[in-house]
This record gives structure tokens, C-alpha cells and sequence, in this order.
């Protein structure tokens, strides 16, 4: 303890205090109360020295305590439940602990999700980059015919699409993930946000003789981002369409009331199971329907970007008989 300068001081200034009032009592009053005020001396001299004491004590364990904490040991708890500022401290202290560990816990979690996305998009691109290699090699052979000359361009021509797709939609993922995509707050119009999602898929609709049937309320509307909610419902519409054999129907409503801005999407395509329902909206996932080509982003993508303005969606389906996508748009309270 006589290592610290702040102990030796205080030694110097109680000694030099003690030998003062000693001598001053002597001179002036009675040698009866220099000793009276020698022995007061001494025993708030040795009570200050013994709390001072106590104090490093309590700081040296603290001091312990952080050590042990920077090594990692998040479940420590310093409290004391008394009273006093180094209890205040340890209070503290404990909390900044407990903020450490939670941070902790989800560093260890967004990490694991890293890990996994990697794997994911990994496993993703090796498909068709495994069979645009094969096509690229037999475009080599001079003796190839035209006529697979020309389906292996345009094979890799649409493998070179589909990687740009998920490239594509695993950035913007990335971005809405990271809370870096600032979503406009204008009013859209429904029925104008549902003839822009609708345009880009006419031509495979017309393909699969497909019949669309939409109705609602022309007034209709809500706050958000027009491009990116046309992004999330081309999303759930192309997933309608690919679901829904030739000849069948998808039907769009929509409405609007003091609470939320309804949109509603069916099919009458051949549904999805039981089992994958609570699913649908995880990112690569692929029910037992889904297609050679899908890769489980497209709803993914839906889901986060319709949830990241205030909205909410649902998916009940039956299977053999088609999926009904709810889709809700609350009223923003200012």
C-alpha cells in the first residue's frame, strides 16, 4: 500500500498535523491536552488509514474483476448490493459486463448467419458455374454442329442471367440487412403499384395462357417506396405464376381502411405443403414444389423489403387448390 503516493501523502499530511496540535496544546494549554489531542490524532489518523486501506483493497479487486471481463468472463457479476460509490461503480460496472455479453452473443450470431450466407451463395453460384464450364469446354470442339453451338450459348447466356439475378438480389438483401437503404415515404397509389409489378410478367402469363383478374378500390393507398414494394410484389406475383399450371387464374384485391392498406394475391396453382408454410420466407429455402431454377430468395426478398415499411405478410395455401398472400401496409402514426 506504501507503493502509492497518494498513501504516503496522506501519511506526511496526518503526521504533520498530529505533531502540530500536539505541540500547539502543549505551549498553550496543559501537557494533559497535548497527550488528549496526540491520542485523537492517532486514532482518526489510524481509522483514515485503515478505510483508505479498505478503498484499494476493493479497487485492486475491482481492478481483478475488469481483467477477468476483458479476458472473455461476461457471466461475472461484481455487485454487492450495499450502499456507497464503490458499490455504485461495481453497479456499473456489472452493466457495461452485461451490455459486453449481449453484444457478444449477437457478434456470435450475426457471425454464424455470415458463415452460413457464404455457404449458401457459395453452393449457389457453383451450379452454374460448374455447367458453364462443361458448355464453355465443348464450345471448344471445333467439330460441334451449329445447331448445339447455338443451345450452349444460350444456355450459358441464361446461367450468366441467373447469376447476375442472385448477385443482384443477395446485394440488395445485404443492404436492407444493414439498414443502409433509405425507403421513400411517399404515397403510392395501390392500383398504380400493381400495374408496374403486373407489366414484367404478361409475356410468361400469355405463355402459360394464364388469366389475371384484379380489383379493388382506385383511392386506395400508403405510405412507402414504390420501387422497391413493386420489387417485393413482382416477387410474390412471379412465385404465383411458376405455381400455377396453364389455363389458371391469379387474382389481385385490394383495399383500404382506418387501420392498413390490404393487398390480397391468389393462385389457384398447386399450393405449397403443410410442412414448408413456416418457411417460405427464409432465405434459400426451397419447398418440396419448388422448381429446378429456384434458389429461395425471391420471397425472401419480399418479406424484407414489404416488413421494412411498416408492413406485414401472410401466406396460407392449400395444396391441389392454390396460395393467398396477405399483404398489409399499416397507417404511420406522425
Amino acid at each position: 500500500m506504501l507503493r502509492n503516493i497518494e498513501i504516503r501523502w496522506l501519511l506526511v499530511i496526518l503526521t504533520t498535523i498530529t505533531a502540530l496540535g500536539t505541540i500547539l496544546a502543549a505551549i498553550f494549554v496543559s501537557s494533559t491536552a497535548a497527550w488528549f489531542v496526540l491520542g485523537v490524532a492517532l486514532l482518526l489518523s489510524a481509522t483514515a488509514i485503515i478505510f483508505t486501506w479498505w478503498r484499494y483493497r476493493e479497487i485492486e479487486r475491482l481492478s481483478g474483476f475488469l481483467q477477468q471481463i476483458s479476458g472473455g468472463d461476461f457471466q461475472l457479476d461484481v455487485r454487492d448490493n450495499r450502499e456507497g460509490e464503490l458499490s455504485l461503480l461495481k453497479t456499473q460496472i456489472y452493466k457495461v459486463t452485461k451490455m459486453l455479453s449481449e453484444h457478444g452473443a449477437l457478434l456470435s450470431e450475426d457471425k454464424g448467419k455470415l458463415t452460413n450466407a457464404i455457404s449458401d451463395i457459395s453452393h449457389q453460384l457453383k451450379t452454374p458455374l460448374t455447367s458453364m464450364m462443361v458448355m464453355a469446354d465443348l464450345l471448344r470442339d471445333s467439330e460441334l454442329d451449329d445447331a448445339k453451338r447455338t443451345e450452349f450459348i444460350r444456355n450459358l447466356h441464361v446461367q450468366l442471367e441467373r447469376m447476375d439475378w442472385l448477385v443482384s438480389s443477395l446485394l440488395k438483401l445485404s443492404k436492407i440487412d444493414a439498414g443502409t437503404i433509405h425507403f421513400k415515404q411517399d404515397r403510392i397509389l395501390v392500383s398504380k403499384l400493381i400495374e408496374k409489378a403486373v407489366e414484367p410478367l404478361h409475356i410468361p402469363m400469355d405463355i402459360k395462357m394464364q388469366e389475371l383478374h384484379i380489383e379493388g378500390d382506385q383511392d386506395a393507398a400508403f405510405t412507402g417506396d414504390l420501387n422497391w414494394t413493386t420489387e417485393a410484389l413482382i416477387n410474390i406475383l412471379k412465385n404465383c405464376v411458376e405455381h400455377t399450371g396453364e389455363g389458371g387464374k391469379v387474382t389481385i384485391r385490394y383495399s383500404e381502411n382506418a387501420l392498413y392498406t390490404d393487398i390480397r394475391i391468389e393462385d389457384n396453382g398447386s399450393g405449397i405443403s403443410r410442412k414448408d408454410l413456416p418457411y417460405i420466407f427464409k432465405r434459400f429455402y426451397k419447398g418440396e414444389n419448388a422448381g429446378d431454377d429456384s434458389v429461395g430468395i425471391g420471397l425472401a426478398m419480399a418479406y424484407s423489403i414489404i416488413t421494412s415499411q411498416s408492413g406485414d405478410i401472410e401466406v396460407a395455401s392449400t395444396p391441389g387448390e392454390g396460395t393467398r398472400f396477405h399483404i398489409k401496409f399499416y397507417k404511420q402514426v406522425i
